[in-house]
């Protein structure tokens, strides 16, 4: 159940009505905590165009029952599951992460990777490169993220099916701006991830992101409360509302 559709490059951010706007989760707690966070994803027509599954900082040492069942009735609703692979801003080696990958294919039937901590700068895309390369080896019909969290050297976009340009508080993305690059590629290529978001400036945000031309988004009001607590670990508390407002299309 993928609402990502194509537009040809080069197509204008700007005013973009034909492009069906989606959520990216980027991974609540632990089933076992959420049980009921991760059974209302597996709700049918909910807009999702991915959500991660993190075991234990990736995939764990032994398949976990609680994390195969919640992957198995997200990918009966047809919805994407990625495994996370912490690329720790370019130090793990790259052993570890394909080791990390396998198993998430193995146990958990993934159906691609949110590399995170991805790094951005230029000298380093020659080893994200190998990776992406390696895991597209490894499942060629993988769905692959760079997690960079800011508009990472242009050439990360001839990796992966999208990169997350955007990753922190509604403070910072509020002001944030647009790399003029991006506008030569579709909005379905970018993710932007905003914690902190009030209420009252959902409509604001879903607007900075049509306009920057982001279609993978994911809002939330819960806080990092000063990076000592992990604000994607649960749902928004305006998750109905925004599934209705997603759900209508996001358009101008």
């Amino acid at each position: 159940m993928s609402y990502l559709t194509g537009t040809p490059a080069g197509t204008a951010h700007a005013g973009t009505t034909d492009v069906r706007t989606g959520f990216g989760v980027p991974g609540l707690a632990h089933p076992l905590l959420a049980p009921a966070e991760w059974g209302e994803l597996a709700r049918p027509g909910r807009p999702l165009h991915w959500v991660v599954l993190d075991v234990a900082d990736g995939p764990g040492t032994r398949p976990d029952p609680h994390c195969l069942g919640a992957a198995g009735r997200l990918r009966a609703a047809g919805v994407r599951v990625l495994g996370r692979l912490d690329l720790a801003h370019g130090t793990r080696a790259v052993p570890e992460v394909i080791s990390d990958a396998q198993r998430f294919l193995d146990w958990y039937h993934a159906d691609g990777f949110l590399l995170d901590r991805c790094p951005a700068d230029r000298v380093d895309l020659p080893g994200v490169r190998r990776i992406t390369g390696m895991l597209r080896t490894l499942h060629r019909a993988s769905h692959l993220v760079l997690g960079h969290g800011t508009h990472p050297y242009p050439g990360y976009a001839e990796n992966a099916d999208q990169l997350v340009t955007f990753s922190g508080s509604w403070s910072d993305y509020r002001w944030s701006q647009v790399a003029e690059w991006t506008a030569a590629h579709p909005p379905e290529r970018f993710c932007h991830l905003v914690h902190g978001v009030p209420h009252g400036h959902l409509e604001e945000a879903l607007r900075i992101a049509r306009w920057q031309g982001a279609a993978t988004i994911w809002f939330t009001d819960r806080t990092d409360r000063g990076g000592l607590h992990d604000p994607w670990e649960t749902m928004p508390g305006y998750w109905d509302e925004i599934v209705s407002r997603i759900g209508m299309g996001v358009s101008e």
